[in-house]
């Protein structure tokens, strides 16, 4: 047995077209220009989870974003943080709006809600071809006054 020891491996960040690609993904959020997707999505990016009849690529997630743009006109999707290694990035971010529309059997409240968001991307060759997400609907709850909490009555709608 050898003393030598071997260099870490090196891991490879980001490259700078593959963070352009993930900021497009959400600028297309804060423009309201969905079909800014097709230019940073595979052909065959998966959406995971998919909404109730969403179809399964980027035009599906186009329909859900002008349905919501209806809803709440000031939506926005903030990016807080991008992370990650070549190919593979996580964003942590929050989708924030005025809840002035029901969304999810949620009656209207006029207040400004923001709710954690948290997705993490394949890339290949500066395109994304898989997304995985998780969104805080349950902070609607609370935000909304429709969830005890701290000893709180919840809101009697």
């Amino acid at each position: 047995m050898s003393n030598i020891k071997k260099a870490p491996k090196m891991v490879e960040g980001l490259t700078d077209k593959e963070i352009q690609a993930i900021e497009k993904f959400y600028f297309a959020w804060k423009d309201k220009q969905p079909e800014l997707l097709d230019k940073v999505c595979s052909p065959n990016w998966k959406d995971i989870p998919l909404a109730p009849g969403q179809e399964d690529n980027s035009k599906g997630l186009q329909q859900i974003m002008k349905h919501l743009f209806v809803l709440f006109p000031d939506i926005e999707i903030v990016i807080h943080e991008i992370m990650g290694t070549h190919e593979r990035a996580a964003v942590r971010a929050s989708i924030e709006f005025t809840h002035s529309n029901e969304v999810l059997g949620i009656a209207p409240t006029g207040k400004k809600v923001s709710l954690a968001l948290h997705e993490f991307h394949h890339l290949k060759d500066g395109k994304l071809t898989h997304t995985w997400h998780l969104e805080d609907w349950f902070g609607l709850l609370v935000q909304s006054g429709l969830w005890q909490t701290n000893g709180q009555e919840a809101s009697q709608q």
